[in-house]
């Protein structure tokens, strides 16, 4: 299925230990996801965190939540890592 892109999956399954299938799957469920429904969201953040095997706490929950809602989501990478590993 992935054939021209396979080595850019190998990567990235090598180093998240995640399926490239599942992340297809997530990366479609986000597409069509209602980003504007609180329970939607929080139901996205505890697939990816179960995908990662990541624990997400609720106040870090909180915080996604908050800043998806609001149109407040980092616009780039760095930014976007620093909101996910800050220990708050």
């Amino acid at each position: 299925m992935f054939k021209k892109n396979d080595s850019f999956f190998d990567e990235v399954q090598k180093e998240t230990k995640v399926n490239p299938q599942e992340l297809l799957q997530l990366a479609s469920t986000v597409s069509k996801a209602n980003l504007k429904d609180e329970g939607t969201i929080r139901k996205l953040i505890h697939r990816v965190a179960s995908l990662a095997n990541k624990p997400v706490s609720r106040e870090k929950e909180d915080k996604i939540v908050e800043a998806i809602l609001n149109n407040d989501m980092p616009a780039d990478l760095s930014s976007l890592g620093k909101m996910f590993n800050s220990k708050k």
